[in-house]
């Protein structure tokens, strides 16, 4: 493949060489091919010019997936102006900030999230394009703007993080940082023209925009997106039809699928959970899931799975089922991945050695554990935090190389192993590393546990734990049926219920801490009733629920 420089290169060299190919598709709707890619992003780009914008102006996208997400995107960034894609969960109030930081002077729109605008914000932008049509909904201003091809050092977009911990901050990534990435990318996961991908994850994801748009697009691929979220009822049928070849999602889920179809069944009972516990069975039942799982997936999918660090009981499900994967590390601030690996060549709970051109060190070491900060070197790394230079320089060291806030250990063949992030490590009453996320994966292994997050409440390590609603409600169901009673009379037993809950945090408290090493034992499991806050991108706002048992 030819190595690219910027994204205008990219959409060039790919509506010239794949122009009758399908690049991307609406399923149950429209093929775009490469060509009318071409045509729709001259367009956009002509409506842009004509509300007065420039090379340098800043444009947002706010929009369900769809063809037109990435016309847009290609528009704004081949014309030599900055895309600033930002996530549909934000709030209308996040949302008039975000616009309003970017200085944003255009947005290209979809109509369930054009609700979320409000007047003035829409007042203060030059133009509004409609996603779904390219249409304009409105536009203040008419002069004629300008475009220019963009260099390698041109800013190309401001992705804004969903702030697990803070405020958003708005990542700047250049044309040389993206076209890097995607030059990285044809050795580790090697696509081509014949290859399918459906597309599950939001497109303003950087993982999804880069490796399930960018680099398809680069490779000629086509894209089939979604109309309707990716619950399993919508999403299974899709599978079907699709039956993708390139399939990007992240650990969330398949651990759900794993969790749910795959433990549960064979745990169910005593039997088949015994049975499940030697291990020549325990492989052999995995081999007949993953035939199962491979069909549901339409037959043909490589599994690309990115975002954060895979559990390694359903990693090793993945192997024993012979399930094709690939497994990619990075952050947003890298464009995004750092490392990879695929499958034969996997180490299992590694996320692979550096991607070719990445170097990778550890810093602050810790003498008894090996384990250290994990920083890199990549030209794929941020130019910086848009107009906030504090951030900015807490994140690279003296050296310019920067620091990712994960906590790991490098072997001696170059494979990185994530062992969680350094602001969230705990540090135990004797000096020991404890890492939360590690305990985390084993609790949500669990049969009942849906999610959980490990914190501190004076020096006891306490599990907050959101019970899987769909097994407690089969738990009650057998229960009324074991006691012979109606719903009605359910009411009446709801002592006995909570005595059952209480077993059952007992339960789940005895499951993880005879996984975990000695110091990093559950004290006391606290029910969280309802789902965990999250931010945007679906990462749990860990900061609400471990500064309230500091408190």
């Amino acid at each position: 493949m030819e190595l690219l420089n910027t994204l205008y290169e990219l959409l060039q060299n790919s509506v010239k060489k794949y122009s009758d190919k399908i690049a991307f598709s609406m399923l149950g709707g429209e093929d775009v091919t490469y060509s009318e890619v071409g045509r729709r992003v001259k367009q956009v780009q002509d409506l842009l010019v004509g509300a007065g914008l420039k090379a340098g102006d800043k444009v947002a996208i706010l929009s369900s997936s769809m063809p037109n997400w990435g016309v847009s995107y290609f528009a704004i960034v081949t014309s030599g102006m900055v895309a600033v894609p930002i996530l549909n969960d934000f709030t209308s109030e996040e949302l008039e900030k975000l616009i309003k930081h970017s200085e944003a002077k255009a947005l290209l729109v979809s109509d369930k999230l054009f609700t979320k605008i409000s007047k003035e914000t829409a007042a203060s932008l030059n133009i509004i394009i409609r996603t779904k049509n390219l249409s304009v909904i409105s536009q203040t201003v008419e002069e004629q703007g300008s475009i220019s091809i963009p260099k390698p050092d041109d800013l190309a977009v401001i992705i804004y993080t969903s702030g697990t911990t803070s405020t958003p901050k708005g990542v700047m990534l250049t044309h040389y940082n993206l076209a890097s990435q995607i030059n990285m990318l044809y050795n580790l996961y090697p696509t081509a023209p014949g290859d399918a991908t459906l597309s599950v994850l939001p497109m303003s994801h950087t993982y999804e925009c880069s490796l399930g748009m960018l680099y398809i697009v680069a490779t000629g691929a086509t894209t089939t997106y979604l109309e309707k979220p990716p619950t399993p009822s919508v999403l299974l049928p899709a599978l079907r039809k699709v039956r993708p070849t390139c399939f990007f999602i992240v650990p969330l889920i398949i651990e759900k699928i794993y969790n749910s179809q795959v433990l549960a069944k064979f745990t169910a009972n005593k039997f088949m959970a015994t049975l499940y516990g030697i291990g020549f069975i325990r492989r052999f039942l995995h081999r007949l899931a993953g035939k199962k799982l491979n069909a549901a997936f339409g037959g043909r999918a490589r599994l690309f799975i990115g975002g954060s660090k895979l559990d390694e009981t359903v990693e090793q499900f993945l192997m024993d089922a012979k399930v094709p994967y690939a497994i990619g590390y990075g952050l947003t601030e890298t464009a995004p991945l750092v490392a990879g690996q695929i499958s034969p060549r996997v180490k299992l709970g590694s996320t692979g050695p550096a991607m070719e051109g990445v170097e990778v060190r550890l810093d602050n070491v810790n003498p008894e554990t090996g384990h250290g900060e994990i920083v890199v070197n990549t030209p794929c790394a941020l130019q910086g935090y848009y107009k906030n230079e504090e951030a900015t320089a807490a994140v690279f060291t003296e050296d310019g190389w920067f620091r990712t806030g994960d906590l790991g250990y490098i072997d001696e063949e170059g494979f990185i192993y994530i062992k969680g992030r350094l602001k969230n490590m705990i540090v135990g009453p004797s000096g020991e590393n404890i890492y939360p996320e590690e305990i985390e994966s084993v609790l949500n292994t669990h049969v009942f546990v849906s999610e959980s997050v490990v914190t501190e409440d004076n020096g006891r390590l306490i599990a907050l734990v959101h019970f899987d609603s769909d097994a407690i409600e089969k738990l009650k169901d057998e229960l009324i049926e074991k006691w012979e009673i109606t719903r009605d009379e359910w009411n009446q037993k709801v002592s006995e219920w909570e005595k059952k809950k209480e077993e059952l945090k007992q339960d789940v408290m005895k499951y993880v801490n005879s996984k975990v090493n000695r110091f990093s034992r559950i004290a006391e499991v606290r029910e969280e009733e309802k789902e965990f806050e999250k931010t945007p991108s679906k990462k749990i706002r860990r900061f609400l629920y471990t500064n309230q048992n500091k408190k």
